[in-house]
C-alpha cells in the first residue's frame, strides 16, 4: 500500500465486527509503533495491549462510555514515559517530548492497522487517573491514547479538510481566513 494512499484512505473506525485479530497482526502493529521517530531516540513510550473484556469495559467507562472500545478486538493504550525522556531532556522532555514520541507512535499504529485491513480510532477523551489505575501504571507513565483496533464494520466518508493554501505559510505566519 502506498503511504500517501494509506494516509488519505485511513478513517477513524468506531464500529467493529466481532472477528478476532491475530497475535501476528498485533506484533506487526507494535513493530510499526516502535519504529516511530522519537526525541533523542529515547523511545519514551510504552504500550499496553488489552484483550480482556472486563478491562475493555472499564476503559470504556473511563472514556466517556465510548462503547466501541468494548467492541474492538483489542485496545492499545499508548503511554508517554516521562522519566525516560526527562533523563536526557529534563522538564521539556517530561512535559513535551515524551508526548510527541507517543503521538508519533499512535500515527504509526493507525497506519499499520489500516495497512493490515483493520480499523482503529485515536481516543484522547478519557480520565487519565482512571486509566492509570485500571492498568496499574506506575508514576511517570502517562496514558496518551486509547486505540481500539478490529475489523471495521463500515468505512466512513472522508471528513472535510482545510485547503493547503489556508493552513500553510512560507517564511512567516500570515493570518488567513479558514473555512472547511
Amino acid at each position: 500500500m502506498d503511504v500517501f494512499e494509506a494516509i488519505k484512505d485511513r478513517r477513524s473506525i468506531r464500529h467493529f465486527k466481532p472477528n478476532p485479530i491475530t497475535d501476528e497482526q498485533i506484533e506487526k502493529i507494535l513493530e510499526a509503533a516502535i519504529w516511530a521517530p522519537s526525541a533523542g531516540n529515547l523511545q519514551a513510550r510504552d504500550y499496553i495491549v488489552i484483550k480482556d473484556h472486563d478491562t475493555k469495559k472499564k476503559l470504556c467507562e473511563s472514556a466517556l462510555n465510548q462503547h466501541f472500545i468494548q467492541e474492538a478486538s483489542i485496545n492499545i493504550v499508548v503511554c508517554a514515559n516521562e522519566e525516560r525522556s526527562a533523563w536526557k531532556y529534563s522538564g521539556r522532555g517530561r512535559e513535551l517530548y515524551c508526548i510527541l514520541d507517543a503521538a508519533a507512535a499512535v500515527q504509526n499504529i493507525l497506519l499499520a492497522a489500516h495497512s493490515l485491513g483493520l480499523g482503529a480510532c485515536w481516543i484522547g477523551a478519557f480520565n487519565d487517573g482512571a486509566v492509570s489505575k485500571i492498568l496499574n501504571l506506575p508514576r511517570g507513565l502517562k496514558p496518551i491514547a486509547i486505540i481500539p483496533i478490529g475489523y471495521p464494520e463500515q468505512k466512513p466518508n472522508p471528513p472535510p479538510r482545510f485547503s493547503l493554501k489556508d493552513v500553510s505559510h512560507i517564511n512567516r505566519y500570515e493570518a488567513k481566513r479558514r473555512t472547511l
